[in-house]
C-alpha cells in the first residue's frame, strides 16, 4: 500500500502525459528481459499458409460447426443469465465490505480457470461451463448493477415516505431508474458471454473453440476460417436475434439443449473429495495439524511453491501485461481516427468498422493460441494478443465519441491531421487514460491466462500443477493471480481519482468490464 501512496503523491506533478509517458518508459525498460523469441522456423511461410486458407473458408463440417454454434450460444445465454440473477441479487449489498471483497475475489478469476477448477467435480458437463461464466460474471454484474443503482436520480428516494421499507425502496424508487443501463449492460455482457463461451472449447467443451482447436492442430486453416466467420456472425447479428421479450425462451431452450449434452460420469463423492482432500495443501492433508513439525513442512511447501513458481509467474505475468497495456494504448491511439468519417471517408469508415469489429470481438486467448501458431510459445504472441484485442475495444469507444464531437464542431474545423491532432486527440485523451486503467485489470487477468498456452505467465503454472492432478498447487497460484489483479485494481482507481478521470468513460459498456 505504501506504493500506492507514493504513486498517488507523485501523479499530480506528472499529469496525464507524463503518467501515460512513464507507462511508455516503464514496458521499454522491461522489454529487454521479455521473451520475444520466434521459435518457427519461417513464421512468413506459416503466416502465408495461414492467410491462403483465412481467404477459401471450408464449410464442409458444417453439421459439427452448427453444434458447436449452438452450444456456444446456449453456454453464453445460460451463464450471463445466472450470473445477471446472482449479481442483481447482490447489487444492493455490494457497498457492504464482504460482499464486495467476495466480488472482487470471484471475478478476478477468469472463466477458464474456473473451468478447470469446476472440471475436478462437475466433469466436462454443461454444468461446468454454465458454472464458469456464472461465477466469474457474478462479481461484475453485482459491481456495475450497484454503480447504476447509486448513479440513478436521488430524488425518488428522498420523496419515499420514512416508513418504507428497504425492499420497497429498492424495487419502486432506485430500480425503474437503473433498468434501461441494466438491460444495455447484459446485452453487452452477453457479447461477453459469447467469447467466453468460445473459449471454453479449448479444455474441452464442444464450443466453437474446441473446433477452432481441433482444426488449427491439423493445420486445416479452411476450416478454421469457417469456425471464425461462424463467431464474427454470432456477434454481428446478436443485438438482431436477441431480443428482451425472447429472452426466458432463449433460456428455456438453451437448457433442454444443454440438458442433451452427453458428458462422461464422475465419481461419486467428488465435491467432498474436492473440499477436504483435493485443495487442501499436502503437507497439512498428509499430517497431523496439532503438530508444529507438520506446519514446518507447509511453510517449506509454500516457500519452494512461491519462489520456483507463483514469483517468477507473477513476473512474466506482469511484463507481458505492461507491455501489453503500452501496445493496446497504440492501437487505440492509431485505431479510433479509422472510424471517424471525416479522417478516413464513408469507405475507409467501413473498413475500419470492420476491422475494430474482429478485433474487439476475437478472445484475447483464441487470438493468442492463433498467434502461437506462428511465432511459438513466447511472450510475443500474448503481447500481440491482449494489444490487438484491449486496443480496438477503446479505439471503438473513442471512436464513437470522436464523432459525435465532430459532429459539434464548427463546419470550418481542421481537416486531416489538424482535426486529429488539435481537435480530436485533446478532447478525448482523458476518456483514453481512463479507459486504459480500466483495462488495465482484465489485461493482467488475461496475461496470467495465456501461460496455459505455454507461456511462462502464472497460467503455466496452474497448467501443469493441474496436469500433475496437484489441485492443492493449483487454488494456490490461483490466489496469488487473484491478488495480483486486485491490487492493480486498486492502483488503478488511485491513479483515476489522482489525474482527474475517475469519472471519465463509466457510462461506455466496456469502461464497466472488471
Amino acid at each position: 500500500m505504501s506504493y500506492i501512496a507514493v504513486a498517488e503523491r507523485s501523479l499530480p506533478r506528472l499529469g496525464r502525459v507524463g503518467t501515460a509517458a512513464a507507462f511508455v518508459a516503464l514496458a521499454i525498460a522491461l522489454m529487454p528481459v521479455a521473451d520475444f523469441r520466434i521459435a518457427s522456423h519461417d513464421p512468413w511461410a506459416e503466416l502465408a499458409r495461414m492467410g491462403r486458407g483465412l481467404l477459401s473458408p471450408d464449410f464442409s463440417a458444417i453439421g459439427s460447426l452448427s453444434y458447436a454454434a449452438a452450444l456456444t450460444i446456449s453456454f453464453a445465454i445460460c451463464g450471463v443469465a445466472a450470473g445477471a440473477t446472482v449479481g442483481f441479487a447482490l447489487a444492493p449489498f455490494y457497498h457492504y465490505r464482504p460482499v464486495r471483497l467476495f466480488c472482487i475475489c470471484i471475478r478476478s478469476i477468469h472463466e477458464l480457470f474456473w473451468a478447470i477448477l469446476l472440471m475436478q467435480i462437475t466433469g466436462l458437463s454443461a454444468a461446468t461451463g454454465v458454472l464458469a461464466i456464472a461465477i466469474s460474471y457474478s462479481g461484475i454484474f453485482a459491481k456495475v448493477f450497484s454503480e447504476y443503482l447509486d448513479e440513478a436520480d436521488p430524488r425518488p428516494v428522498a420523496a419515499v415516505p420514512p416508513k418504507a421499507d428497504p425492499i420497497s425502496i429498492h424495487f419502486f424508487a432506485r430500480l425503474p431508474l437503473a433498468l434501461r443501463e441494466i438491460r444495455i449492460y447484459v446485452l453487452y455482457r452477453l457479447e461477453c458471454g459469447l467469447r467466453s463461451s468460445a473459449v471454453l472449447g479449448f479444455v474441452g467443451l464442444p464450443t466453437l473453440g474446441f473446433e477452432l482447436d481441433s482444426f488449427l492442430k491439423q493445420g486445416m486453416y479452411g476450416a478454421v476460417a469457417a469456425v471464425l466467420i461462424i463467431y464474427y456472425v454470432l456477434i454481428a447479428t446478436m443485438r438482431w436475434w436477441m431480443r428482451g421479450a425472447l429472452a426466458p425462451a432463449y433460456i428455456a431452450a438453451s437448457i433442454a439443449f444443454l440438458a442433451t449434452l452427453q458428458t462422461p460420469p464422475m465419481a461419486s463423492g467428488a465435491l467432498s473429495r474436492f473440499l477436504t482432500h483435493d485443495i487442501v495443501p499436502a503437507p497439512l492433508r498428509n499430517g497431523d495439524i496439532s503438530e508444529l513439525a507438520t506446519w514446518g513442512r507447509f511453510w517449506s511447501w509454500l516457500e519452494k511453491l512461491m519462489l520456483n513458481q507463483a514469483l517468477p509467474g507473477l513476473a512474466a505475468t506482469m511484463i507481458v501485461a505492461q507491455i501489453a497495456l503500452v501496445v493496446a494504448g497504440i492501437v487505440a491511439l492509431l485505431g479510433f481516427p479509422l472510424i471517424v468519417r471525416s479522417l478516413t471517408g464513408r469507405i475507409g469508415a467501413v473498413f475500419g468498422h470492420i476491422g475494430l469489429v474482429v478485433g474487439r470481438s476475437t478472445p484475447e486467448y483464441m487470438l493468442a493460441y492463433i498467434l502461437l501458431q506462428v511465432f511459438g510459445p513466447s511472450m510475443l504472441p500474448a503481447v500481440l494478443a491482449l494489444g490487438l484485442h484491449n486496443g480496438t475495444i477503446i479505439a471503438h469507444l473513442l471512436g464513437r465519441q470522436s464523432t459525435g464531437i465532430h459532429q459539434g464542431l464548427r463546419a470550418d474545423a481542421p481537416r486531416g491531421a489538424n482535426l486529429y491532432f488539435f481537435e480530436l486527440l485533446p478532447r478525448v485523451y482523458g476518456s483514453f487514460l481512463a479507459l486504459c486503467f480500466y483495462r488495465w485489470e482484465i489485461i493482467v487477468r488475461e496475461s496470467a491466462l495465456v501461460g496455459l498456452l505455454g507461456i511462462s505467465t502464472l497460467g503455466f503454472y496452474v497448467g501443469a500443477a493441474i496436469q500433475e492432478i496437484r489441485i492443492d498447487r493449483a487454488v494456490v497460484l490461483l490466489l496469488v493471480t487473484m491478488l495480483a489483479t486486485v491490487v492493480i485494481d486498486i492502483i488503478s482507481r488511485r491513479l483515476r481519482a489522482a489525474l482527474g478521470i475517475e469519472s471519465l468513460g463509466a457510462r461506455t459498456p466496456a469502461g464497466r468490464e472488471v
